[in-house]
């Protein structure tokens, strides 16, 4: 059975239909939108698709890949050549189903870290701040640590499925390590 929050959640997710000229319909303010209002509902949380108007294929993907290459384009990049080049590498590796899966939980531990951070500093004032980041916090410290602990662990696991995996195949062609 469905829960209402489920249900809810359905209910109230936006549809954007994206038409061939390219342009974006928002279907619950039925108006055309750009990209940047596409991010500003990624950075307000708001649940959206984004379909295509003729096939109904789901493009919500395509649109996300846009927004960050356009962000990646626009002054600061977030990742160096040599890390989108290691992504790049990872597409028809043995590794390319255990990467996406490895990349979310980080990006989600990173979250954690980030409303765990803010929660515990929402009262500082700029030279609090100031003070607080040139002192190298414990607390800050230990809060990374945590999450770099937590991705070595993941990636432990990923490296045993993998050997187990292995060995499987490799016992599947009556071959022993």
């Amino acid at each position: 059975m469905q829960s209402k929050k489920t249900a809810d959640a359905k209910v109230t997710q936006r549809v954007i239909k994206k038409y061939p000229n390219r342009r974006l319909y928002d279907t619950a303010t039925s108006s055309y939108i750009t990209l940047a209002e596409v991010k500003h509902l990624v950075m307000g949380n708001e649940p959206f698709t984004v379909r295509d108007v003729k096939t109904g294929e789901d493009l919500t993907r395509s649109i996300l890949l846009q927004i960050i290459l356009e962000e990646e384009s626009n002054g600061s990049p977030m990742f160096t050549a040599p890390v989108l080049a290691s992504v790049i590498r990872f597409y028809g590796n043995a590794m390319q189903g255990f990467m996406g899966g490895y990349l979310e939980k980080n990006i989600q531990t990173l979250m954690e870290v980030q409303a765990k951070f803010s929660e515990q500093t929402k009262g500082l004032s700029p030279e609090m701040w100031t003070q607080f980041l040139a002192a190298e916090s414990p607390a800050l410290q230990g809060i990374m640590g945590g999450s770099l602990e937590q991705s070595r662990s993941l990636l432990q696991q990923m490296q045993e499925q993998m050997q187990k995996q292995t060995g499987q195949m490799l016992g599947a062609f009556g071959i022993k390590r």
